[in-house]
């Protein structure tokens, strides 16, 4: 039996229990593990015997953990390749006001930059506190992480856009050449 324990924040514990403790045990129910919340400290225990479910329930938690919905940080289980990867801010932004600024380039007006990022590379990304979380395939998560990072240093969004339409393009040709 491994054991891991995970911090959690506790505004995201809640999330992470869910209604009735629906979430928690969807989790368990999924991945073959136990978990146990300690809601005071934050920290997350999880016990099970496989280790790749052991894998995939941290990495749910951190997802949740990191401002995803429960419904959003499952589909880390939709492919054994789906990956989850975190960029942190408050190695770049020196101050509060920098980070916000940072924050507000990458989600944009009304959250249209972020769902853009999102549709043209097929990931889901969460702008939580000081960090950005991505999930997704590996090729898509670097697309969009270089996505990301382009508007972390300052490249006007319409540069970022047309840089994701060139990898789409690049992907949907590469995927007809492998199939013909």
């Amino acid at each position: 039996m491994a054991t891991q324990e995970i911090k959690v924040t506790a505004n995201r514990i809640g999330a992470l229990i869910g209604k009735a403790g629906a979430t928690k045990r969807e989790i368990e129910e999924k991945t073959g593990v136990a978990i146990l919340i300690d809601s005071e400290e934050g920290i997350v225990t999880v016990d099970g015997e496989d280790p790749v479910n052991m894998l995939a329930a941290v990495e749910i938690i951190r997802a949740i953990n990191r401002g995803f919905s429960p419904e959003r940080a499952f589909k880390l289980l939709d492919d054994e390749d789906m990956m989850l990867d975190i960029i942190d801010l408050s190695e770049i932004a020196g101050s509060t006001r920098q980070m916000e600024r940072l924050r507000g380039r990458i989600i944009g007006k009304a959250g249209t930059s972020r769902a853009q990022i999102e549709d043209m590379t097929n990931t889901g990304i969460s702008v939580h506190g000081k960090t950005v979380a991505l999930i997704g395939l590996p090729d898509n998560i670097k697309t969009a992480k270089s996505a990301v990072e382009m508007l972390i240093q300052g490249v006007p969004h319409e540069h970022v856009y047309s840089f994701l339409d060139k990898k789409k393009k690049e992907a949907k040709h590469d995927m007809l050449e492998y199939y013909y």
